[in-house]
């Protein structure tokens, strides 16, 4: 155990801790479970007692020891009963970057052996089938069997302009699988030269960072910037913002290929004029997936799609953008606490609820699935789509 998980400016920023307690009151882990201990605030606090008690210094000085086994356990719940939204980082007067510590602080965890038992089993899943649901890799892009008039074999070229990085979650989840069946349609619908890499497609080692294994992830991010090489793509498309992000921040893909989120490829293709829509009201409410607003800083896109749909009527969720409330999907949460989870997205949906909205729109396969195994466990009257699908459903045929 050691405090090389952190940097020098990391370090720095734990001590510019006000204890100002503003993370503790926007935190969607701390509101839904009433918990103050799953706060920012709460585990700088102790991280800071921790890595000091590390220091041969403070332990003659101060005589301070390192926690014992089970206190580090007992800590190790706090730091993973987390989604990873990034609003902590958002509100922070001090500017530290939280997200980042977060992520730091769950790897020294793992290289100190006190996590959740559920983070071995991300490991050996992603091990052993290169994706986080251990299903078998190579039945990745069956969900093409749903597209009208393709098949696997048709979206799977040798070459293409553009790659569509399908992700776990839309790849293999069912509630999800409608999203990439809506994003290839609309594709050949703009005539958009793309492909897919099927079971060359492995997981893009978001899960891993989260879980606090993200040394782990390079094998990934090589295999991945070589599948997508092979196809001599210049751009590369994600509706998945977690696998945007991990492209954005950990993939040496620069001066290689440019990439997008669906949102703002979806934005580029109406500007030129190669989606045509149909007249489709209804009212909608848009809920920013936490990595790419927060995370991407990716706000408007999305709106200015949805605005361009004749018909469509868009309000405003009472906390939206960079202040948007987390659906409970995130960081791995479901795993480890599945219960916090679904009681963080039951503050969502009735957020959601009382905007009188007929239909949430996202832009993000887990916020989807989060929030339609929600309503649909608990009958609520609600329409659950990404941007994708409310584009396909709004294209003149």
């Amino acid at each position: 155990m050691s405090n090389l998980d952190y940097s020098f400016r990391r370090l720095l920023e734990i001590e510019a801790c006000t204890n100002c307690r503003i993370c503790a009151e926007i935190c969607p882990a701390v509101e839904a479970a009433g918990e103050g201990r799953l706060s920012g605030v709460y585990r700088l606090t102790r991280l800071k007692n921790i890595l000091r008690s590390r220091t041969a210094l403070w332990r003659r000085l101060f005589g301070r020891k390192e926690p014992v086994a089970s206190e580090w356990q007992d800590f190790s719940q706090t730091v993973f009963r987390c989604t990873l939204c990034g609003n902590c980082q958002e509100v922070c007067p001090a500017g530290i970057h939280l997200k980042g510590l977060w992520l730091d602080l769950r790897r020294d965890l793992n290289h100190s052996r006190y996590y959740p038992a559920k983070i071995d089993a991300i490991r050996e899943n992603l091990a052993e089938t290169h994706n986080v649901f251990a299903e078998d890799n190579e039945e990745r892009a069956e969900w093409v069997e749903e597209c009208s008039d393709s098949s696997a074999e048709a979206l799977c070229k040798e070459k293409a302009d553009t790659v569509y990085f399908t992700g776990c979650v839309a790849a293999f989840y069912p509630v999800a699988q409608q999203i990439p069946v809506a994003l290839a349609e609309i594709f050949q619908a703009a005539e958009v030269d793309f492909t897919l890499l099927g079971e060359d497609e492995w997981c893009c080692g978001f899960p891993l960072l989260g879980a606090g294994l993200g040394d782990q992830a390079r094998e990934f991010i090589t295999h991945n910037l070589e599948a997508v090489a092979a196809k001599s793509a210049s751009k590369v498309v994600f509706s998945c913002p977690s696998c945007y992000q991990m492209w954005r921040e950990y993939y040496p893909y620069r001066g290689q290929v440019a990439i997008f989120h669906s949102t703002r490829f979806l934005l580029q293709l109406v500007r030129e004029n190669r989606l045509r829509f149909k007249e489709f009201p209804i009212k909608v409410t848009y809920h920013d997936p936490c990595d790419l607003g927060r995370g991407a800083r990716e706000f408007e896109a999305a709106r200015a799609v949805i605005r361009s749909i004749p018909g469509v009527e868009l309000v405003e969720l009472e906390r939206n953008r960079e202040d948007c409330r987390c659906c409970g999907g995130g960081g791995n949460l479901e795993m480890i606490d599945g219960e916090l989870s679904s009681r963080i997205t039951e503050l969502k949906i009735g957020e959601i609820m009382a905007t009188g909205a007929q239909a949430v729109v996202t832009s993000c396969q887990q916020c989807v699935r989060t929030i339609t195994t929600w309503v649909r466990r608990n009958e609520v009257s609600l329409q659950v789509m990404d941007i994708t699908q409310l584009v396909r459903k709004a294209m003149e045929k």
